[in-house]
């Protein structure tokens, strides 16, 4: 269940007069009237001579095209130059019509502007456009889908996307609070086996590749197969929803994207979460530089090579494009577009990262990391703090930027008295209910979404074993171990009597998402801290006093008193002891903070149970670390003994 919130709580009616199309500076198009005879003339050319082909392999040979239709293509006038409306409008359907460009046609499809099922109302009339506005590309084949139309609806608002997937989505409903509920099939989360990147003579050398590396290759060819399968999906289709949005809200570094999918849910969805161009902005978009190809609804050939199932999300780098088959959980777009920011970024020597983001009211920047349980959301959103993003930032040399223009959360377990923000965005939840809502809907947001550079770096642990103190200060080298080990514990299910938690690692928080190896994030973030000044600090929000079933959960108040402290800067003017095997730094005192429980070794009141314990945790830190170890940076720079060193002793 996917609930996509698209009203505040004040209850405001999402009826709007969907002919109204001034939001965009746009005159509404009819779709109603058929082309003249002259205009289907062009579908098809026969003054060429038929193609005769004496084997299969020589027709092939034949089929194979000079050159393969991309996205993005080069705009001829520039970004959408000083035009006509009318003018502009033409070059935006060429554009999305060289997006759904098939490899074995010389062009695009025809395309045309409005839903297919819209009537014009009886004697209305748009002066500048008597005849549907669309373009049709000479084609040089006969073929069904050349014959057709395929009805394009382009940046639609909300109310207009309701509209559709209540009319045309199984499933779909609005709830009490006004949000679109509606089902996203069989996949109610990632498919991360099923994720594949294509290995190139480019990303050969620049991305992460092997044991521990979420990048899963594909060659070239077999992208352009599920390619294929997915443009051809989509053609065939009455309509299409197109986005044309933005990622990073740091103007210089901003990305266009463009997203093709088939359900008024992925549209809105990607309207929630990635930046809305403004009206001026969506008029000078121009040509995109990634496109997603969202046929969720199609299965890929499990017989092609590279395939497992019938799931296949695909990304091109070189070809800047992205192919989603056989999924239609939304959340496969949102993190495909931030495994690509993982690699456009870095490339720009600017840093990305899956965290969280606040700023105080004096300009102080706080970045929050921490894995799915470790209350990266509940700290990161501050009644008394701005929030500037809560998942996804790049850190460049302009101070540090959300990528995002909304909000995803988990509606599980979701207590307005935890979450009051999250909850008064979206108030409904149910088991496998996640929520996509504009940033805006958070009170206290900073639009835009940039602040100044980062003053303190905060990694959350939920620590189950609970010897890990409630707060240490790291070094910068300390801070560059926990970063590319990215632990926290998970408590082992109950219906066995197994209560021993179990550790897991994350490489930079984020291992599911990151392109590059862990230690080239590691190197840059080390070198934006020492550069501005960051503190980073280890806080575990998880047990003290005894591992899960013996000790008890850190107050979720004593968490917040730590994190006041470090925004405040008073913790840094803390007095400090240091632990044996982890090293830690750890403050004797902290105001509103109990004395004892800031060592952890003075709550287990088994010392032999806690020593035992510490040294359980800290091999398995080892072992997860010994295959970062050998890892180069740069050239031939191996990742510093200082940086080993810095990892539990013992």
């Amino acid at each position: 269940m996917e609930t996509i919130t698209e009203n505040g709580s004040d209850g405001v009616s999402l009826a709007r007069n969907t002919s109204n199309n001034a939001r965009r500076g746009l005159p509404m198009i009819q779709t109603n009237m058929k082309p003249t005879d002259s205009e289907f003339q062009v579908c098809h050319d026969d003054s060429t001579p038929p193609v005769r082909a004496q084997t299969i392999h020589e027709l092939h040979s034949l089929q194979k095209k000079k050159s393969t239709p991309s996205t993005p293509l080069s705009a001829t006038q520039g970004p959408f130059a000083t035009v006509s409306d009318e003018e502009r409008q033409k070059q935006q359907l060429q554009s999305i019509s060289a997006s759904l460009a098939s490899l074995t046609r010389e062009s695009g499809p025809k395309v045309v502007k409005g839903d297919p099922a819209t009537k014009a109302e009886k004697g209305t009339h748009v002066h500048h456009h008597p005849q549907p506005h669309y373009f049709a590309s000479t084609a040089f084949d006969v073929s069904d889908s050349a014959l057709k139309f395929t009805h394009v609806l382009y940046n639609l608002s909300p109310a207009e996307l309701y509209e559709q997937a209540i009319k045309h989505e199984k499933g779909s409903f609005i709830t009490a609070t006004g949000a679109l509920a509606t089902l996203s099939g069989a996949k109610t989360g990632r498919s991360p086996r099923d994720k594949r990147v294509v290995r190139d003579d480019t990303t050969e050398h620049d991305l992460w590749w092997g044991k521990g590396s979420p990048n899963i290759e594909m060659d070239e060819h077999t992208f352009l197969i599920n390619r294929e399968r997915a443009v051809d999906y989509l053609n065939s289709l009455e309509k299409v929803y197109v986005n044309d949005q933005f990622l990073n809200w740091d103007p210089e570094h901003r990305i266009k994207v463009r997203i093709v999918s088939a359900r008024a849910y992925h549209s809105l969805f990607m309207h929630n979460m990635c930046i809305r161009p403004t009206p001026e902005e969506l008029e000078e978009f121009g040509t995109p530089d990634f496109t997603i190809y969202n046929a969720g609804q199609f299965p890929c050939n499990r017989y092609t090579h590279y395939m497992t199932s019938s799931t296949s999300i695909d990304i091109n780098i070189a070809r800047k494009e992205m192919v989603i088959l056989g999924t239609q959980y939304a959340g496969e777009m949102k993190k495909g577009l931030f495994g690509l920011m993982h690699y456009l970024m870095p490339k720009r020597n600017i840093l990305s990262l899956h965290s969280g983001c606040n700023m105080g009211r004096d300009g102080d920047v706080a970045l929050f990391f921490g894995l799915s349980g470790t209350g990266k959301t509940t700290l990161s959103t501050d009644h008394n703090r701005y929030l500037i993003g809560d998942d996804e930032h790049c850190w460049s040399e302009n101070g540090v930027a959300n990528i995002e223009g909304g909000c995803y959360a988990k509606c599980v377990d979701l207590s307005k008295d935890k979450e009051p923000d999250i909850w008064n965005a979206i108030k409904f939840g149910t088991e496998n209910t996640r929520a996509a809502y504009p940033i805006e809907y958070i009170p206290n947001a900073k639009i835009p979404c940039v602040a100044p550079h980062a003053k303190n770096v905060i990694l959350l642990a939920c620590d189950a074993f609970g010897v890990l103190p409630p707060v240490s200060k790291l070094s910068l080298a300390q801070t560059m171990y926990h970063f590319i080990s990215g632990y926290t514990a998970l408590v082992a299910g109950t219906e066995d009597g197994i209560k021993e938690p179990q550790a897991t690692f994350s490489a930079c928080f984020g291992a599911a998402f990151i392109m590059m190896h862990p230690t080239k994030y590691a190197a840059m973030l080390a070198e934006k801290m020492q550069k501005h000044g960051a503190t980073g600090w280890l806080v575990n929000t998880g047990w003290s006093g005894g591992s899960y079933g013996l000790g008890n959960r850190i107050k979720l108040a004593y968490t917040r008193k730590i994190i006041d402290a470090i925004h405040s800067g008073s913790l840094l003017n803390a007095q400090y002891t240091k632990t044996e095997v982890f090293g830690l730094e750890i403050p004797t005192a902290l105001e509103g903070v109990p004395s004892e429980i800031l060592d952890p070794v003075n709550t287990w009141s088994d010392k032999k149970a806690y020593q035992d314990t510490r040294l359980k945790l800290a091999s398995l830190f080892k072992k997860n670390f010994d295959g970062f170890t050998t890892y180069k940076i740069g050239g031939d720079q191996k990742l510093t003994e200082e940086i080993v060193s810095a990892g539990p002793i013992f």
